[in-house]
């Protein structure tokens, strides 16, 4: 396989989809050192991995469209993976945490389905 050069403009548009995916990611690692609590660290990664991702794989299918091997869908599907599991993760390690929290008697919000549960007793 010969490689092929990229119209200028291609070129421009996917270095600068990539240092923008590279420079949200970093700035999520910063948020990650930067927050105090495990609850305010764990929602700078999952948020800023999600949109560094896409910009990727934006990069991606943009390079592999032009150079002419056809419209990358591989790349979409990456980014539909990393989409919807990155949320549902982040989701049961918050849950996770609180109910960790809650055993150990930190002051950390009620069970929501606790005060459902004593707010129907109560009538």
């Amino acid at each position: 396989m010969t490689a092929t050069t990229l119209p200028l403009w291609a070129e421009i548009a996917i270095a600068a989809l990539v240092l923008a995916g590279c420079g949200i990611a970093l700035l999520g690692s910063l948020g990650l050192l930067r927050l105090p609590t495990y609850f305010e660290r764990v929602h700078a990664p999952s948020v800023i991995a999600t949109l560094g991702c896409w910009c990727i794989v934006l990069a991606t299918l943009l390079h592999f469209s032009v150079q002419g091997a056809g419209l990358a869908l591989h790349a979409l599907l990456i980014g539909l993976f990393v989409a919807v599991t990155v949320p549902v993760t982040n989701i049961f390690l918050m849950r996770a945490a609180l109910f960790r929290a809650r055993r150990a008697g930190q002051n950390v919000p009620p069970s929501l389905s606790r005060l459902h549960e004593s707010t129907d007793r109560d009538s």
